[in-house]
C-alpha cells in the first residue's frame, strides 16, 4: 500500500540529533489520539517509533543534524501507518537476530536489539530502500488483526 493510499493525520522532520527520538513518539501519539488504538497498542507503537527514530538518526543519518529524519503519521482502513525516513541506503542493516547467550559470551555486540524490538512491538514492520532513501513502515491494527485475515476468519 503506497503512502498516499491513507489519510495523513501528520507529517514532519525533525534534526537528526541523539534524543530527538522524544519529540518523534510524543507527536506520533498526539496524531494518532483518536485513531481507535488501545493503551496498550499506543505504548507498543511509541516504543517502536522511538526506536526505529533512534536507529535512523544514529545509523541512517550518522547523527548529522543538518540531514533530517522524516516522519508521516497515516490512517488507513482498519489500520494506524507511521513511515520513517532517513537518507541512507539500507546497506547493512540487517544485524543477526539477538541471541542473549551469544551477547553474554560476548560473540554478539550488545547492540542490536532495536529491529528485534520494533518488529515485536508492531503487527507488521516494512523495509523501503530507494536510492539514498531508507524507510521503515511500522503498521497498527486496530483490531491487532491485519483486515484480510479478519475477513477470512469471519
Amino acid at each position: 500500500m503506497s503512502a498516499s493510499a491513507g489519510r495523513e493525520l501528520a507529517s514532519f522532520a525533525l534534526p537528526s540529533e541523539p534524543g530527538n527520538e522524544r519529540q518523534a513518539l510524543d507527536k506520533v501519539a498526539a496524531a494518532v489520539a483518536g485513531s481507535g488504538l488501545s493503551p496498550n497498542q499506543m505504548e507498543r507503537l511509541k516504543t517502536a517509533v522511538a526506536e526505529a527514530t533512534m536507529n535512523a538518526i544514529e545509523h541512517g543519518n550518522r547523527d548529522r543534524s543538518d540531514v533530517p529524519v522524516e516522519v508521516t503519521v497515516l490512517e488507513e482502513t482498519g489500520a494506524v501507518v507511521v513511515t520513517i525516513s532517513d537518507r541512507g541506503n539500507g546497506a547493512g542493516r540487517a544485524p543477526a537476530e539477538p541471541d542473549l547467550d551469544e551477547k553474554l559470551a560476548g560473540l554478539q555486540t550488545p547492540r542490536g536489539w532495536g529491529l528485534f524490538l520494533i518488529r515485536h512491538m508492531v503487527d507488521q514492520v516494512d523495509e523501503i530502500s530507494a536510492g539514498d532513501r531508507h524507510t521503515v513502515r511500522l503498521t497498527v491494527f486496530r483490531s491487532g488483526t491485519p483486515p484480510a485475515v479478519a475477513r477470512s476468519q469471519g
